[in-house]
């Protein structure tokens, strides 16, 4: 069992392996800012990477304070599914309502590795590439998508 400070310093060790990882990836090379994530430009939609001991998670978050307004765009993503997300993020998991920890509801579409362990430091080349590919794939969801997105808020 870890301390809360252990744990802190785990994942503190553990992404910025990821970001030594990311910088030798070709699609880097020439670009300042990583990753869109949480700067997406659209009130409630976030992009989002998770490591536990559960597996890897790269996630496309609609939390949007009002509700109306996230389904919308939940259903906006589904309709563009074949079109858009079954090219760029195929077999995603869907999750129309995910309660966060902190209470919050929020709609998800994400893909999950399992069998992997964060506080298992051998497991973390695994992560790595799974992170990296996936959020690349998010990222050009996302830009196909993003227009749309706009309008609805």
């Amino acid at each position: 069992m870890y301390s809360v400070e252990e744990e802190k310093a785990l994942k503190k060790e553990f992404w910025g392996g990821f970001s030594a990882f990311c910088e030798t990836l070709p699609r880097f090379k020439y670009r300042k800012k990583k990753w869109i994530l949480y700067h997406t430009k659209i009130k409630g939609v976030e992009m989002k990477f998770d490591a536990t001991r559960d597996g890897a998670y790269v996630i496309f978050e609609l939390n949007h304070p009002n509700e109306d307004v996230r389904l919308e765009m939940l259903a906006l993503m589904e309709s563009c599914k074949n079109a858009f997300v079954d090219k760029y993020f195929p077999d995603a998991i869907w999750e129309i309502l995910y309660i966060k920890p902190c209470g919050t509801p929020v709609s998800r579409i994400y893909k999950h590795k399992e069998g992997l362990d964060i506080h298992k430091r051998e497991q973390w080349p695994e992560f790595y590439p799974f992170l990296s590919k996936e959020m690349n794939q998010l990222e050009k969801l996302f830009n196909e998508m993003k227009d749309v997105l706009e309008e609805i808020r």
